[in-house]
């Protein structure tokens, strides 16, 4: 049994995985951190956490993050509950696992039917396993492709409504069906054959384009995994178990889920840290000097110019990147900017930290001049000794695991999804050029003589308002995002936002900040409601992007003063500490908010007499909409 596994088992053995459950994870990590985890590892895994107490853990660890995972399907879905449960321990989650029952899935993802599984389950993610026979059972025992198109048709149309009447009740997951060899070659000519598959693609094709239309909505494209992973069922167990998603589909099926729930709980990751030689390109440039390095010209410097591409197509997409590299600093610098073969650039990298110190010390380095926690990062390098460091000295950081062959670099880059989000917004796009005028306001910083001189010079606006229709997605991203100030922990999907905007008490606000440098976008929210014993807040997010320059206080100095302005005897708040929010605990109390109440798992809650608001700090510009309509959403 490998090291990973054999602690799982002695922790279990010693009754002790709720008190050490901060340890499963990096376990588990380094037991699965391949780019295809054998299905056994998985279920073993899964089937050593199967008495895991939440409540005990809960207890012993608060803040540790719990989803309740909803799971149906045509097909039994008993083979998913332990692959599922290793993957979300992977990533430091509870899964608070409910099956549905065996061929209901119609009626467990109908809110309104109370004989469903689901019915009163407030489910963060919901599944829906679909296969073949989702369709084939709705065909007669002798059909044509004409009978498999009019089941096809009834079949999306009931997923199509059930899809559009969970808006509002969490994630919901649905996948594309593969089609089995033993339906295609009961047809004996190929061009029943074909026009079989043409259908089978267009049924999985508007499947797909439905996530256009829902935001709640994830399709995972199985064909992908299948690709990879090899046979999609095995008959055995189809025939005597019901189970017609194979072991080896099931264990990327949760892989994939795993990243979503990671992403749904705030975990994505923001920055991607790269070792240089035989990593970022061939050979290694204190010994072989720039000359002597390569990504492009051989097959083998192809390779890495492939992974380069990769890795651009990442930035550009919002993911930050960073240099932690065994070399002098001048000669690094040198190569990114003038070796002809690479495709990124100094400008690509939010931060260059090369010289001859440990890698840990590095990404402690990166994480700070980012404004974000090591467990933000990840840290792609070839040599074994630095990744058994890092893990060692980071256990929160994400370490993928390259090696001395360069053509799996891609492979092993993508095969965890720790980039993954449920959609793109145009902040993220911009995220890369944001950095780079951080950059500009650090050197601003260290040109001023204190940090008041700094912000007067840094000339900070603040536009606060109602959310325009197309900012929900930034929005619910912002709150999934966002850790060290997120004052309850509280996650929003863009439905949920949209919810949370409607109604006449609604009290829902973004922030979005410029400075002498050009514009941060959406980067805070307010989310509450107004009722006749006062305005009550349910959260505060600011993006920690732009922390410590005054935007939290400005923002709830111009609540606090609409409050009193619409007559309103008191504004209520709460804190509810995570483990990430421990910086912003008092918040509230720097404001003037008194503590009024404490809840047994540590949250507080504050109540402000409007009598004494402070005022918004005098280097910050704030505009904002009229009293009247500051708590109304445009939405």
């Amino acid at each position: 049994m490998s090291r990973g596994l054999a602690l799982l088992r002695e922790l279990r053995d010693a009754k002790r995985l709720e008190a050490d459950f901060p340890l499963i994870a990096p376990a588990l990590a380094e037991e699965l951190d391949t780019p295809d985890p054998h299905p056994a590892a998985l279920q073993r895994a899964g089937r050593l956490l199967a008495g895991l107490d939440h409540a005990a853990v809960l207890a012993l660890h608060p803040g540790t993050p719990r989803l309740t995972v909803a799971v149906t399907g045509q097909s039994t879905v008993a083979e998913l509950t332990a692959p599922l449960t290793a993957e979300l321990a992977r990533h430091g989650l509870l899964c608070d696992l409910r099956p549905g029952d065996h061929g209901a899935w119609a009626r467990d993802l109908d809110p309104a039917d109370a004989a469903g599984a689901f019915h009163g389950v407030r489910a963060g993610l919901t599944l829906c396993l679909l296969d073949a026979e989702t369709v084939f059972a709705q065909v007669p025992a002798v059909w044509d492709v004409p009978d498999v198109a009019r089941a096809a048709e009834a079949v999306l149309g009931r997923l199509t409504a059930l899809a559009r009447a969970r808006a509002g009740h969490g994630t919901l997951v649905l996948n594309t069906l593969p089609l089995p060899r033993h339906h295609t070659h009961r047809l004996v000519d190929h061009r029943s054959r074909a026009a079989l598959g043409a259908l089978w693609r267009e049924v999985n094709a508007r499947l797909l384009r439905l996530t256009a239309e829902l935001p709640h909505l994830v399709v995972l494209d199985l064909d992908p995994l299948l690709a990879e992973g090899g046979p999609a069922a095995d008959p055995r167990l189809a025939a005597y178990a019901g189970a017609r998603l194979g072991a080896g589909l099931l264990a990327a099926y949760a892989r994939e889920a795993g990243h979503l729930a990671r992403a749904l709980t705030g975990r994505t990751r923001k920055c991607l840290v790269l070792d240089l030689d035989n990593t970022l390109w061939d050979g290694i440039l204190a010994e072989d000097g720039p000359e002597g390095i390569a990504a492009a010209g051989t097959l083998r410097g192809e390779a890495f110019g492939a992974f380069q591409r990769t890795v651009a197509h990442l930035c550009a997409q919002g993911v930050l990147l960073a240099v932690s590299s065994k070399n002098d600093r001048e000669a690094v610098l040198d190569a990114l900017r003038n070796h002809p073969d690479l495709v990124l650039r100094e400008a690509d990298f939010a931060h260059v930290a090369a010289g001859w110190g440990p890698k840990d010390a590095a990404l402690e380095e990166i994480a700070a001049r980012l404004g974000v926690g090591t467990d933000a990062l990840v840290f792609a390098d070839d040599t074994p000794a630095e990744r058994a460091q890092v893990r060692h000295r980071l256990p929160h950081t994400a370490v993928v695991p390259l090696d001395d062959e360069p053509a799996l670099h891609v492979t092993r880059l993508l095969a965890d999804g720790w980039f993954d989000t449920p959609g793109l917004t145009g902040e993220d796009r911009a995220r890369a050029a944001h950095y780079r005028r951080e950059r500009e306001r650090g050197e601003l910083r260290e040109s001023t003589g204190s940090h008041e001189e700094f912000l007067r010079e840094l000339g900070v606006r603040v536009h606060l308002g109602p959310p325009e229709p197309h900012e929900h997605g930034r929005l619910a991203q912002l709150t999934q995002r966002t850790n060290q100030f997120n004052l309850t922990g509280l996650r929003l999907t863009p439905d949920d936002t949209r919810t949370r905007a409607a109604g006449p008490d609604a009290l829902l606000l973004a922030a979005r900040t410029a400075d002498r440098f050009g514009a941060n976008g959406l980067v805070g929210a307010v989310l509450g409601r107004r009722a006749a014993d006062g305005w009550h807040l349910d959260n505060v997010w600011l993006s920690c992007r732009v922390l410590a320059r005054g935007i939290e206080t400005a923002t709830l100095a111009a609540v606090l003063q609409d409050a009193r302005a619409q007559g309103a005897p008191a504004v209520y708040a709460r804190y509810r500490p995570t483990p990430k929010n421990r910086r912003a605990g008092d918040f509230y109390p720097s404001l003037g908010f008194a503590r009024h109440a404490v809840e047994e798992d540590g949250t507080v809650h504050y109540r402000h007499d409007l009598t004494e608001i402070p005022a918004v700090p005098g280097h910050i510009a704030l505009d904002r909409t009229g009293p009247a309509t500051i708590g109304r959403s445009a939405a």
